[in-house]
């Protein structure tokens, strides 16, 4: 799952929507979208709301192989990367639609009341009554606020991630209970 706190007290910055299946006890923080150049770069959409993670020196993590950052520039809301072992534009290639992870223990601590979204995809959604509705399927970012994605139940719902609503998140005990308001 792509790196970014998700749920109080603030909100993360749009992303589009990408299908992520990470090596376990990794975290995906970029997706490769394209080689860049003759030189072996790599055109990266992050995944993540910390951008040192592709500072020159920064270790990441390629299909099970490590991969130290030699190059990186931003341009608008990509990243261009090269990786060392990745010297040719074949090469680079050859990576189309990996993604770059980071092991899970190396995440930057976040504040009480933040968590990362791989450890709220996939919490059993429950009304204050104790009433199942779900399980979090997936996490859209908008402008205002995350959107919660819960399928499983009766329907599947779209629940606003702010304070108003999401009243616990217990993800050692994998459940979120939310206080729906009437229009969901």
């Amino acid at each position: 799952m792509p790196e970014g706190p998700t749920h109080r007290p603030r909100a993360s910055r749009p992303r589009r929507s990408l299908p992520q299946t990470g090596t376990p006890g990794n975290v995906a923080v970029g997706a490769i979208a394209a080689p860049w150049g003759v030189r072996g770069d790599l055109k990266v959409q992050p995944l993540t709301d910390f951008p040192e993670r592709f500072q020159r020196g920064a270790v990441l993590w390629v299909r099970g192989r490590r991969h130290e950052v030699q190059r990186s520039r931003w341009s608008r809301a990509l990243v261009y990367l090269g990786l060392s072992g990745v010297d040719s534009r074949n090469a680079a290639e050859e990576l189309r639609g990996a993604l770059l992870e980071v092991p899970e223990s190396d995440l930057t601590p976040l504040p009480e009341g933040q968590y990362y979204r791989f450890q709220v995809i996939g919490l059993e959604v429950r009304t204050p009554e104790g009433s199942s509705l779900g399980r979090v399927a997936e996490i859209l970012s908008t402008a205002s606020n995350d959107i919660y994605v819960v399928r499983g139940g009766l329907r599947e719902l779209l629940i606003p991630a702010i304070e108003d609503v999401v009243l616990e998140v217990d993800v050692q005990g994998g459940r979120l209970v939310v206080d729906l308001p009437a229009e969901v």
